[in-house]
């Protein structure tokens, strides 16, 4: 499943935490390393899922549960609530932790480096580029201001190619591993997933 079909999974209920699980503890430079990681398309692992009935769930936050079955997310939460955060702007419903560890998340088209926001380095640097900003909007006014800048001229593929990657994040497919049967309980779970 593509990261962006699991983060809209999440916004119909679909995919949710369980009351059990820890919130959220990712400092920014776990932040970074993953999505250095998801850039340069390494391994990132993947998720492991509860597919139980969703009277039972008992989910954490005030999020919406779809009707009849859920899939909680037993491994996989510091990942998942970081992408979220990072290509939707805002926690997921279930976040409980520091947002500051994902927000104002910048890349730098020239040395592919990934950083939060430092106004003094930045602020007046057309190579750093707001990546929530363009998980949201798309490439289409990155790829303007690259062809729009003289200075840049030989450096227009490249840095259509950077800022084309960062974009294709959200279609990075996560191999998604479920585990199901009316014979799993919470200790069941709990047991699997330590």
């Amino acid at each position: 499943m593509n990261i962006g079909v699991v983060l809209d999974q999440i916004d119909l209920g679909s995919i949710a935490l369980p009351e059990f699980q820890r919130g959220y503890v990712w400092n920014r430079e776990q932040v970074r390393g993953l999505m250095g990681s998801l850039y340069r398309r390494h391994p990132v692992g993947g998720l492991l899922v509860w597919v139980t009935k969703t009277e039972g769930a008992n989910p954490r936050g005030e999020g919406p549960v779809s009707p009849g079955f859920v899939k909680l997310l037993l491994d996989g939460q510091q990942r998942i609530t970081s992408l979220y955060g990072i290509i939707k702007g805002q926690p997921p419903a279930f976040f409980d932790g520091n947002v500051q560890s994902f927000t104002g998340l910048y890349f730098n088209m020239e040395t592919e480096a990934f950083e939060f926001y430092a106004p003094i380095r930045m602020q007046k640097d057309d190579l750093w580029i707001n990546v929530t900003d363009l998980m949201q909007k798309g490439p289409g006014s990155y790829m303007a201001k690259i062809f729009q800048t003289p200075e840049w001229e030989n450096k227009r593929e490249l840095y259509s190619q950077r800022i084309n990657a960062i974009s294709l994040i959200k279609d990075i497919d996560l191999h998604v591993e479920e585990v199901t049967g009316d014979d799993k309980d919470v200790d069941t779970v709990v047991e699997i997933f330590n």
